[in-house]
């Protein structure tokens, strides 16, 4: 990973891809924002295995990284993390898009979440063009068969449109499997030597 590099790592539940990513970020050499976009569950939406999980990722993380929590305004994330000299590492567009479409205590979708996935995606062009690194990770959860329910059909759909939004945007495209990160796209050699 160089300066100026956007790359959006994808893989399935437990497939090694957030450690790749903090790999990664520790490799960069800079300055590490580690931008967390799950949502601590509070009161009756508490879970313990879930807040397990997320302790999890905090142990694993270096002390001195600094810390952004995101569970909705990831674009305003984004924005104020990539800046000159900085590594981004967002993680993941999995829980983000669950905080929108399936927010705690209601039946229905926040009303402006397309406006929040345009938001996002102008966020990483932005920093596709700064002197920053950065580092998204996603979930592929559309490889099995079509899920029951239309609220499900919805979130595995808009994830896959989400996730081929940014691959697209990115500079490299990881996919992470049994540990092993297999390169999906990477950046032209340059040839102007």
């Amino acid at each position: 990973m160089i300066s100026r590099d956007f790359t959006f790592i994808v893989g399935g539940a437990r497939s090694g891809k957030s450690a790749y990513a903090e790999r990664l970020a520790g490799a960069s050499g800079l300055p590490v924002t580690y931008i967390a976009t799950a949502a601590t569950p509070q009161g009756a939406h508490a879970d313990a295995e879930f807040a397990a999980r997320i302790a999890h990722h905090r142990a694993r993380r270096p002390a001195h990284w600094a810390l952004a929590e995101a569970p909705l305004d990831l674009a305003g994330a984004l924005d104020a993390a990539a800046t000159p000299g900085q590594c981004a590492l967002i993680d993941c567009l999995t829980l983000w898009l669950a905080n929108l479409l399936c927010p705690p205590g209601s039946e229905a979708p926040l009303p402006d979440w397309r406006a929040r996935l345009d938001a996002f995606a102008a966020a990483c062009e932005r920093a596709r063009h700064a002197d920053c690194a950065v580092l998204v990770v996603s979930n592929e959860i559309g490889m099995g068969v079509v899920p029951m329910g239309a609220a499900t059909r919805l979130y595995v759909d808009e994830l896959g449109r989400l996730n081929q939004r940014i691959a697209a945007l990115a500079d490299r495209a990881v996919l992470v499997a049994a540990g092993l990160p297999l390169t999906l796209k990477a950046p032209a050699p340059d040839r102007s030597c």
